[in-house]
């Protein structure tokens, strides 16, 4: 840059004082100017010589800047209507550029500094004659911080405590001019009270002249501090304007004391019944939470083993009713605070059957049992034979008992409400009689083929089990094949050849009495010569073997028959197989025969014919 040379300064002072008398110099320029860090700054600069009067030939511009507190000031700029010219070796001489015109000039200040701040910038205009006038602008250099940090404090903090007790902390770094930290409670804003709420303000400034600001509050917590969020909001100043940033909420912990506590039962869902595992589980309202202490109150002063805030009952009885309580371990708790559930543990004792285990009864008797069980709560009683339900109710009424009544008899007793709970006992009736013939008939007619084999068979119920003795009024040929004993009954049966007209008679007897079965057989001839066979055989089973032989060749041709008219019987290989594959229906021929061979059977060996079926 050039500096002026001394002797056109002397010219230009000796051409003011020739000009004739000018109008007086106006000049204008702003108070302030607001930039961000790093921005240009614009500074204007206006001046004038009147509406009415002649602008003077020479004008000269010069450009000024002093620190806040300093008295001396340094030209950074000098122009006329011949030269522009930037002073050497000052602050701005690489960061300053000016723009003149017309009754105009604009100092720009390219990126702005802190020290640029509250820096005082003047415009001198010298008119000659005209006069000379300057105007002060002030540069202000703002830079906003960076986002709010809040952090609050890790651990909790008590309702009993007396002052108020640090919270948290917010910090907002690197503003210029130092910004201002605000707190807020669930969106209100905080304000300092004795007491109750205060506030701990720091600030420091960086090598780089931001400034970073820290605020700790400070606060007497209550319980219902607890849901409360907490924020902090920075405020700073911005050309033109004040903007603000706001933190994140933090939620502090909170300490108290537990003043309400509950009890309750969490397992298992329902009624207790006796062998159930109960857990019982205790809250309070204090935090953190605290650990409890378990009692009944039939023994207040005796603590129960639990673990934590839960109790666990194995194997529940009758015994364990009762009313249960749990309070805070905490000493800093209320003594009055506790928590208290009642339990019952309902039961179903083993029922009781009267008769028990055995009773005998005799034809014709009645009998009434009884089932009873000791229950906390109402049952219902159902008694059962051979699975199936025959009576309801305590009671069971046995009347004109019979060999049928005779039996195993159920009672099971069961809680409605809880169906868990269930009971039973039973009874073994025993029926005693004496012998009575399984058919009603005493006396059995018919005839019967000389020299046939007859099965006649005799079944009498009893208790105890009736003694079967046979007794023919003839001489004939016989034997005893089947003889039977049951609980109930006995069974006989005996072989006779036919020789002659005789009477069989069956004699069933106990120590209670005896019955007899007649059976009277008349001898007719044999119309074919019988074959001879032996007793046990009998003469039926000749007959049978004829018979199936006769009905086997009657199916085999009836098959030949049908496959002939299906033309279904070749010569050749597949004939073979195609009648392999019709077997699968001969199934239900033999079941048919079986059938008739049974029937056939029956009818030559029943013993209870009448001698009209004969």
């Amino acid at each position: 840059m050039t500096v002026l040379p001394r002797g056109l300064a002397l010219v230009f002072v000796h051409a003011c004082l020739l000009h004739s008398v000018w109008t007086k110099l106006e000049l204008s320029v702003q108070d302030s100017v607001e930039v961000l860090l790093g921005a240009p700054a614009l500074i204007p600069c206006h001046y004038g010589f009147g509406p009415s009067s002649q602008e003077p030939p020479f004008v000269m511009l010069q450009w000024f800047v002093r620190s806040p507190g300093n008295s001396s000031r340094a030209r950074i700029f000098y122009g006329d209507s011949g030269q522009q010219l930037v002073d050497n070796n000052t602050e701005y001489s690489e960061r300053v550029e000016v723009i003149s015109e017309t009754n105009r000039s604009v100092l720009t200040i390219m990126d702005v500094r802190l020290s640029d701040h509250q820096r005082e910038f003047f415009c001198q205009v010298n008119g000659l004659a005209a006069g000379s006038a300057e105007g002060k602008t002030v540069l202000r250099v703002f830079a906003p911080p960076e986002a709010p940090v809040i952090e609050a404090v890790p651990h909790g903090i008590s309702v009993t405590e007396e002052q108020p007790a640090k919270i948290a902390v917010c910090e907002a770094q690197n503003g210029f001019p130092k910004p201002n930290i605000t707190w807020y409670k669930n969106g209100e804003l905080l304000e300092s009270s004795p007491g109750q709420v205060k506030f701990l303000v720091l600030h420091w400034r960086s090598s780089s002249g931001l400034f970073t600001v820290q605020n700790t509050l400070l606060l007497r917590v209550q319980k219902e501090t607890r849901d409360a969020l907490f924020s902090c909001r920075v405020s700073f100043s911005v050309p033109g304007d004040v903007r603000s940033l706001e933190s994140s909420p933090v939620n502090v912990t909170v300490h108290y004391p537990t003043s309400m506590v509950e009890l309750w039962k969490e397992s298992p869902p329902g009624l207790l019944r006796e062998g159930d595992t109960v857990e019982l589980r205790c809250q309070g309202d204090g935090h953190p939470p605290p650990t409890f202490v378990f009692t009944r109150e039939q023994q207040p002063d005796v603590p129960l083993d639990s673990r934590g805030d839960v109790l666990i009952l194995s194997s529940v009885s009758r015994k364990d009713s009762g009313l249960y309580q749990c309070r805070p371990g905490n000493p800093h708790s209320s003594s009055e605070a506790k928590g208290e559930v009642q339990l019952t543990v309902h039961y179903l004792d083993a029922a009781v059957v009267v008769p028990a285990e055995t009773e005998i009864m005799f034809r014709g008797e009645a009998l009434t049992a009884t089932c009873n069980a000791l229950s906390s709560l109402p049952t219902t009683t159902a008694w059962y034979k051979d699975g199936r339900i025959v009576g309801t109710g305590s009671s069971l009424l046995l009347q004109d008992a019979s060999y049928h009544t005779a039996g195993e008899y159920v009672c099971e007793v069961t809680v409605p409400v809880l169906p868990a709970l269930q009971t039973q006992s039973k009874v073994h009736i025993i029926v005693h009689g004496a012998p009575q013939m399984q058919s009603p008939e005493q006396e059995v007619r018919m005839e019967q083929p000389t020299g046939r084999v007859l099965n006649l068979s005799c079944e009498a119920q009893g208790s105890p089990p009736p003694t079967l003795s046979w007794s023919l009024s003839a001489a004939q040929s016989w034997e005893e094949v089947v003889s039977r004993s049951f609980s109930h009954s006995s069974l006989s049966v005996v072989s006779i050849r036919v020789s002659a007209d005789f009477s069989a008679v069956c004699n069933a007897s106990n120590d209670l009495g005896s019955e007899a079965r007649v059976f009277s057989i008349k001898a007719v001839p044999m119309v074919t010569a019988p074959a001879a066979f032996s007793p046990a055989e009998g003469s039926g089973v000749f007959i049978v073997v004829i018979i199936l032989g006769l009905l086997l060749l009657a199916i085999l041709g009836s098959v030949i028959y049908f496959l002939h008219k299906k033309n279904r019987l070749p010569c050749g290989r597949s004939g073979k197989q195609s009648i392999t594959k019709e077997k699968g229906n001969t199934k239900d021929i033999v079941v048919e025969m079986k059938t008739e061979e049974s029937v056939l059977l029956k009818a030559v060996n029943g013993d209870k014919r009448a001698p009209t079926e004969q």
